[in-house]
């Protein structure tokens, strides 16, 4: 995140974290060219519209805590790792609620072309009440679900945009007449819909991927329809292997329901790694990162997502699981369903392995033996790993556990030529495969030079 600290509450303290230079750009060049060469596929930036200020009523826990705040716009610096790099991918997070679809197609079509087609939009809806009062004047934010009908009629706005407005062959560039672009070939997508008035054409050629790879997270009822429709990376995560093997199986089979191809969802989870040369050495390592956890910077994150004021709450009693407006999701992993005892707030954030997801802490050999078996019991298919430092982390895992993987044939020795969508899913094509919602919005020109097999 574009911030001094994410999901590793405390850790900005840490003598070997650099997170607060996230406003210098040679942060983010340098943090780039560390993770591409460390063999890592995408760079995934989260996002928030909004002050944390549910933990006590204002935001003053959060900014003394540095929890989201201060935060700065993620798109700005993608140009400039780009610049710096030539395969790793970007990952970056805008939300539905507070954009507009015709404006935010440009800057996607825009960093397409910049980065040679190598960005994905994290599609999320926003669950802050203070960014509703501050963006639209609203005392809180929209509900829940509404939130996501929302979010779909933006995306088939924006499918409708970078897939069906300009031709394949629009653009000429025909000096001896003097034309650049054949106006016939250029369409308005005509969009009257119950959210959004799009009568115009898009403003952008068509760049490699047209539209970016979408990603996408959210385990409500609502969330898994809106994933399984559109996503092609879901971000499903639960601490209980059993019900993220459950979540998984539940989108897939949704998404072939809907006509899509299960092998067009790919599903990642997030998880916290420690890991160095010898299993002895990255316990102490875990031990020294785990010094500097903010127990308060957790609790102060876990309100704002959930939308609940948990100073109020002992740390050491059992969450209760609520009904809100915000991340559902958040909630539906502590009601202690089939466990031996409820999970108490400290249980949740009160160490290493709290929103990050599960920990895996060993030498490179240990670690890969544990996420292997992990990814057969949950049946996803990647890792986002999450930072304690930067670059520390990634910079372990690269050293430490990457060799391991590629020996085992779980990595590539390295990245082959193409788009984030063709690295993504080898052997496909640069756009959208012909069974994604989005590819029924293309042109007849369109659908003629992309094969339905693809």
């Amino acid at each position: 995140m574009s911030t001094v600290s994410h999901g590793n509450y405390g850790l900005w303290r840490h003598p070997d974290d650099r997170t607060a230079e996230y406003t210098d750009v040679r942060y983010w060049v340098d943090l780039a060219t560390t993770l591409e060469a460390g063999g890592f596929d995408m760079l995934f930036i989260a996002d928030a519209v909004g002050q944390l200020d549910v933990y006590g009523g204002d935001a003053s826990a959060a900014l003394a805590h540095a929890v989201q705040t201060p935060v700065t716009d993620p798109l700005l610096a993608i140009s400039a790792m780009a610049a710096a790099t030539s395969h790793l991918g970007f990952g970056v997070t805008v939300s539905t609620t507070y954009e507009t679809p015709y404006l935010l197609a440009r800057k996607f079509s825009t960093l397409d072309h910049l980065t040679g087609g190598r960005v994905g939009w994290n599609v999320v809806t926003s669950l802050l009440d203070s960014a509703a009062r501050n963006i639209i004047g609203r005392d809180r934010q929209i509900a829940h679900d509404e939130r996501y009908a929302i979010a779909q009629e933006f995306l088939e706005v924006t499918y409708k945009l970078w897939e069906g407005s300009w031709e394949p062959d629009a653009v000429v560039r025909d000096r001896e007449s003097g034309v650049y672009t054949d106006p016939s070939k250029v369409h308005g997508i005509g969009h009257e819909g119950t959210y959004f008035s799009v009568p115009g054409a898009h403003l952008v050629e068509p760049s490699p991927q047209r539209t970016p790879v979408l990603l996408q997270a959210g385990t409500s009822p609502a969330g898994r329809e809106f994933a399984a429709r559109n996503a092609e990376v879901v971000f499903a995560s639960d601490p209980r292997p059993e019900v993220l093997r459950a979540n998984v199986d539940a989108v897939r089979r949704r998404a072939a329901e809907l006509g899509r191809s299960p092998d067009s969802v790919k599903f990642i989870t997030s998880v916290e790694i420690v890991t160095d040369s010898t299993d002895s050495a990255a316990h102490a390592k875990a031990r020294d990162l785990a010094a500097h956890h903010d127990l308060q910077g957790g609790l102060v994150l876990l309100s704002a997502l959930s939308g609940v004021d948990w100073s109020q709450y002992g740390v050491d009693e059992p969450i209760r699981a609520f009904d809100t407006d915000a991340s559902r999701s958040i909630l539906s992993v502590v009601d202690g369903a089939g466990d031996q005892r409820a999970i108490t707030l400290r249980d949740y954030v009160g160490g290493l392995g709290g929103f990050g997801g599960r920990l895996f802490v060993g030498s490179g050999r240990t670690v890969a033996d544990e996420l292997e078996e992990y990814a057969q019991r949950t049946g996803v298919d990647g890792f986002n790993v999450a930072y304690h430092v930067t670059p520390g982390s990634f910079v372990d895992v690269a050293e430490h556990l990457v060799p391991v993987l590629r020996r085992r044939g779980r990595l590539p020795e390295a990245a082959e030529p193409g788009t984030l969508r063709q690295r993504l899913f080898p052997g496909g094509a640069a756009q959208l495969p012909a069974d994604h919602p989005g590819a029924r919005f293309r042109s007849s020109a369109a659908r003629e030079r992309i094969s339905p097999s693809v």
